[in-house]
């Protein structure tokens, strides 16, 4: 029932929390999807949730616009700083972070509106068909918005997986806005995530939910 009532809240452009699970991260996320974006909804993001605000995408869109995921890009021949890159983090994972973009009609890129603008145009581009040439001409970076590539749940089940999992069984482009919910130091409990989504009216989610 939480599943279906999730994937509403996703259709109808409202964010909804999923938390990963006690044996990763242990961490939950504040999400939406990427075409609902608006100043208010990042801005939501940034005080209620606090964490990073990061776009995820699938890795088929990742393919089309040539996007690499940043370690490996931190691994080129032509790098200078290959040996810091990150193979695998204290919870086990491989990082899912790619490069950040900024839409080319942003003015420092990090404001609301900025972050709202450069999300919803990257979310009307995946809709349309990723047009590579549109996205060079569109965006640059680096810039204020962190892309997420996701590896499918079948070889991870972050929240960056997770969210475009719940963009597919939606029916929405694979295009997923998430930020983490922080507290006093550390990540906000389950409880305290829960207790939020009751007050506020959003669904709450678990990895194994889906």
């Amino acid at each position: 029932m939480s599943l279906e009532k999730a994937l509403e809240s996703l259709r109808l452009g409202k964010p909804i929390a999923v938390y990963d699970s006690d044996d990763r991260e242990g961490e939950a996320d504040l999400m939406f999807h990427a075409a609902c974006a608006s100043p208010e909804k990042i801005e939501l993001l940034r005080k209620d949730a606090g964490g990073l605000i990061c776009l995820a995408t699938n890795e088929e869109t990742a393919e089309k616009l040539k996007l690499p995921f940043f370690a490996d890009f931190v691994c080129a021949e032509v790098s200078q700083i290959k040996e810091m890159k990150c193979t695998k983090t204290a919870y086990g994972d491989k990082p899912a972070f790619s490069i950040s973009i900024n839409h080319n009609k942003v003015y420092t890129g990090i404001t609301d509106n900025d972050r709202a603008l450069t999300i919803s145009e990257f979310g009307k581009l995946v809709a349309n068909g990723c047009d590579r040439s549109s996205f060079i001409k569109n965006f640059y970076t680096p810039g204020h918005v962190f892309l997420l590539i996701s590896r499918g749940i079948e070889k991870r089940r972050g929240h960056t997986e997770l969210s475009i999992e719940l963009a597919k069984r939606a029916g929405l482009p694979p295009a997923m806005v998430l930020c983490e919910m922080l507290g006093k130091g550390k990540a906000r409990s389950k409880e305290e995530v829960k207790e939020y989504c009751k007050k506020n009216g959003i669904v709450f989610l678990e990895g194994n939910d889906i």
